[in-house]
């Protein structure tokens, strides 16, 4: 998996500013308490570099990047302290360039389409927009990304975005990450409040997840014990049925099988905003996926069961 891929799946970029060295490692590790392993800290000050060496040393499992790279120096800096990435307001041609050179991941800030062209005549597709807040947030980033979509360019939108609108980046085909300042307030980071970072970033990754009851599936041996179970429901409850192939609807989330399918009882499906984040994210939760059930629309997956049995259902995710 390629360092852009990860931070797709992560879908959380935290950008994080650090005026202590020391306090590098303990934000990382307030970080992946809440569940993200994907960090951005900034050139901002002079402690970034020491606070990337550490992170890199202390924190193997994370993914740290450099942020607000302004030249070639300091990206050939930041590389050296262990940054496996870097990111950049604008776009600098000298610091692109070196980092193709280098053969290090590199998202420069592009808000216009000819920032964008410049970027895809270096074969660059994954793009800051910065800031969000200023260039339209999400609509600007739709907007943008309408003519140039079948190049394939996706964006981080960093700036304006927090807890409260998060979810309305986080579904978008445009949309590779979404970076901030949110996830790790400088002042708790001065503050050492280090579970109120955890506790923030937790409450991200569960918006980014989006995690839902869509509907109950019940286990019938036939389509004529379907047919008498939605009709039952139907008289006690007026629970309007749909009629399908493989089983019955009884209302819009109790799905009568015409079969026996997985599980012993059934199944329950669970919607998410993204199929391979919430396997990013599931696994680290000792929460595996069962591939050989995965279904796909085209290339996207949009349906996967989980390998366990919960109270005697299994369990499927759906794209939303």
């Amino acid at each position: 998996m390629s360092v852009l891929e990860r931070i797709g799946l992560a879908g959380l970029v935290p950008v994080v500013v650090i005026n202590d060295a020391g306090d590098g490692e303990a934000t990382a590790k307030a970080l992946l308490k809440g569940g993200l392993d994907v960090m951005e800290i900034t050139m901002r000050t002079t402690a970034g570099l020491d606070a990337i060496r550490k992170v890199r040393q202390n924190c193997p499992e994370m993914l740290v990047g450099a942020g607000t790279v302004l030249s070639v120096n300091k990206a050939k800096e930041a590389v050296d302290a262990g940054a496996q990435f870097i990111v950049a307001p604008g776009f600098n041609p000298e610091v692109v360039v070196w980092c193709i050179d280098h053969e290090i991941p590199i998202t420069p800030g592009c808000v216009t389409p000819t920032e964008i062209e410049k970027a895809l005549s270096f074969g660059l597709k994954i793009l800051k927009f910065f800031p969000a807040d200023v260039y339209g947030g999400v609509n600007g980033c739709k907007a943008l990304y309408g003519p140039y979509q079948s190049e394939g360019i996706k964006f981080i939108p960093t700036g304006g975005v927090d807890l409260s609108n998060l979810s309305d980046f986080v579904s978008r085909p445009f949309i590779h990450a979404v970076g901030g300042g949110f996830l790790c307030k400088t002042e708790d980071i001065a503050a050492h409040n280090f579970d109120t970072i955890a506790d923030t970033t937790q409450k991200a990754v569960e918006i980014l997840l989006g995690f839902q009851f869509e509907h109950l599936g019940i286990n019938q041996d036939s389509g004529e014990e379907s047919m008498k179970a939605v009709g039952l429901f139907e008289k006690a409850f007026g629970f309007q049925p749909k009629y399908g192939v493989n089983s019955n609807f009884s209302g819009p989330s109790l799905e009568i099988t015409n079969a026996m399918g997985l599980g012993q009882h059934g199944h329950i499906a669970v919607k998410t905003n993204s199929i391979p984040r919430a396997i990013h994210y599931l696994k680290p939760r000792g929460v595996d996926v069962n591939m050989d059930t995965a279904k796909y629309k085209g290339e996207k997956m949009i349906a996967v069961y989980l390998k366990e049995e919960y109270a005697g259902f299994a369990v499927h995710l759906l794209e939303k």
